[in-house]
């Protein structure tokens, strides 16, 4: 592909980012109607929340250069899709369908790196051979929950997230972190505002975006009066099937509109891999 024709391409997908945010402004609006049961419940992607503060670059030039994308999702048991009544119900296998339903012709795979259990120093230890391995274009770093229901000390965890970030940036690998879930069990910790407040911090220090979970969670429950149950599994902590496929949603419109912002970049560099 040509160099006018990458920036051609670019180009059209920024007019689509303009689009999908046009057009889906007044369903935010339309569709706040109070449901109760996961089956009957619209998904609303509230844009104020899940707009990212920065753009996506180097997914930016995949996506003008024609060449495929690699996302690596890696977290904890709400990445690996604890609570999903299936695999393909996980949220980073629906936000691969959603991407690809945005970007028909465009390859494009989102790898699921969680494992139960872990926290953000386990998450570290597998960055070499779970995230770097991969060679991705993004990296989705869901952390913090684990940390904050076994009541970790605030400061050791500040430490680790900025090691994390300071690696995938030496790689010029394009970042979104995520931040705990809004649900009882999270709730439940005296340090739960703390721990939220703590990874917004660190994400605007270090000029990450951030997918802003918890925030999300709460508009569901306090602002459409869904009750938990709809989105959230019976442990009281676990995102559902409906719950992870409106993470996806919304975290895929997220990434759409970060990847295709315009920009005044005045040529495209040369791309790699």
């Amino acid at each position: 592909m040509t160099h006018h024709h990458g920036l051609r391409r670019a180009a059209t997908l920024s007019a689509v980012a303009v689009t999908v945010v046009v057009v889906c402004g007044p369903l935010l609006a339309q569709d706040r109607a109070p449901t109760v049961a996961a089956g009957t419940a619209k998904c609303t992607v509230q844009s104020d929340i899940v707009r990212f503060a920065y753009p996506l670059p180097r997914l930016s030039l995949r996506l003008s250069g024609g060449l495929p994308i690699k996302i690596v999702a890696i977290g904890s048991s709400s990445t690996a899709g604890a609570g999903a009544t299936a695999p393909s119900n996980s949220y980073p296998s629906r936000l691969e369908a959603e991407l690809r339903a945005h970007f028909p012709d465009h390859p494009l795979t989102v790898v699921n790196r969680g494992v139960n259990g872990e926290e953000a120093t386990d998450m570290l230890a597998r960055f070499d051979n779970g995230v770097m391995a991969e060679n991705p274009h993004l990296v989705i770093w869901q952390v913090g929950t684990n940390s904050l229901l076994r009541d970790r000390p605030l400061d050791r965890r500040s430490r680790i997230l900025q090691e994390g970030i300071a690696r995938l940036k030496a790689s010029r690998i394009d970042m979104v972190m995520m931040d705990p879930q809004y649900a009882p069990r999270v709730l439940a910790k005296a340090e739960h505002d703390a721990a939220v407040a703590q990874i917004a911090q660190t994400a605007k220090e270090q000029k990450v975006d951030l997918m802003r979970r918890y925030d999300m969670m709460r508009h569901w429950r306090e602002d459409e009066q869904l009750p938990f149950e709809t989105f959230v599994t019976p442990d009281g902590l676990h995102m559902n099937d409906w719950g992870y496929g409106c993470l996806a949603t919304s975290l895929g419109m997220a990434i759409v509109e970060a990847a295709t912002r315009p920009t005044e970049t005045a040529s495209v560099p040369q791309l790699k891999r």
